[in-house]
């Protein structure tokens, strides 16, 4: 008996001898479930550490979510929300009355936004339903970057946000060097409405990528609204470079011929009057460096004759 006991017995100190070696014991690794943040109106929310449920209500926001999510996590778009293609794919919750009903049975984790678009009273009632609302705000092009990086953060893919911000601003870079700097700086004014005339004001982001393309905004008083109306002979005094609203043909038969005295201002005198794609204007996203090539080609190419 003794015979079979030893082995056992030198096998176990064997055994207690690994057991009690210097290692340390392993300890489970744990990571927080949820993240604070707070977004550009202030307003602090708790969000989930990688959030699996995510829409936008803003197209610009849908086109931005695109460009850094995972996109199997977007759940939703708006029914404006029509880039990039893939976005069509997704299921329609209607913005504009916001269809409250049909968002909440989505169980969104977040809803993100732009400021202006989503009403606040829509954003506390969707709070109110335990639906988290991140809104940004975008006075500068540079703010779309911070915009893109912040989501990167939020959505647990800053390296997929560095990544496009890195490229985005070398070649905003390469389009700025572009601009002729002894040449002066064309005025632009770039109406958004006819009757009565709104224009893009000198606090909207229109002021920055018109910079940035080598131009300036003609309107340089700061109105209480981003988007004034403008009488005509507030325009006249202007007297605009460059008018941006629609093609030379389409506005002198429309907007020129409803307003005959603003054909004196140099723009229409010089035609230099320019249309400009829609979405890439109003739209503060990821394509907002091709918004900006857009406007640089329209100021320094020669006017058509």
């Amino acid at each position: 008996m003794i015979r079979f006991l030893l082995p056992l017995l030198i096998l176990s100190g064997l055994l207690g001898g690994c057991q009690s070696n210097d290692k340390p014991a392993a300890t489970a690794v744990t990571t927080p479930a949820t993240q604070q943040v707070t977004d550009d109106l202030g307003h602090q929310l708790t969000l989930p550490a990688r959030p699996r449920r995510i829409m936008s209500l803003a197209a610009s926001m849908t086109e931005m979510l695109f460009a850094v999510a995972d996109t199997a996590t977007i759940i939703a778009r708006t029914q404006v929300c029509d880039y990039p293609k893939a976005a069509l794919r997704k299921c329609v919750i209607n913005s504009y009355p916001l269809d409250i009903e049909g968002l909440v049975a989505l169980h969104p984790e977040v809803v993100f936004t732009t400021e202006g678009i989503t009403s606040l009273d829509d954003i506390a009632r969707l709070e109110k339903l335990g639906i988290p609302v991140y809104c940004q705000r975008y006075l500068k092009v540079d703010d779309i970057f911070r915009g893109l990086t912040d989501l990167g953060r939020i959505l647990g893919r800053p390296a997929q946000a560095r990544k496009l911000t890195d490229s985005l601003r070398a070649e905003l870079h390469t389009v700025a060097q572009g601009s002729s700097a002894s040449a002066a700086r064309p005025r632009v004014l770039a109406i958004t409405w006819q009757d009565p005339i709104y224009v893009y004001g000198e606090n909207t982001l229109f002021t920055d990528r018109i910079r940035l393309a080598g131009g300036q905004n003609a309107v340089t008083e700061h109105f209480a609204q981003p988007y004034p109306a403008l009488t005509r002979e507030y325009i006249l005094k202007l007297n605009p470079d460059v008018l941006i609203g629609g093609s030379f043909g389409k506005l002198d038969s429309t907007f020129f011929k409803t307003y005959p005295e603003l054909r004196r201002i140099k723009a229409y005198q010089s035609r230099r009057v320019y249309g400009i794609t829609g979405d890439l204007m109003e739209r503060p996203s990821p394509r907002v460096v091709e918004s900006v090539r857009e406007l640089h080609r329209l100021l320094w190419s020669p006017p058509a004759p």
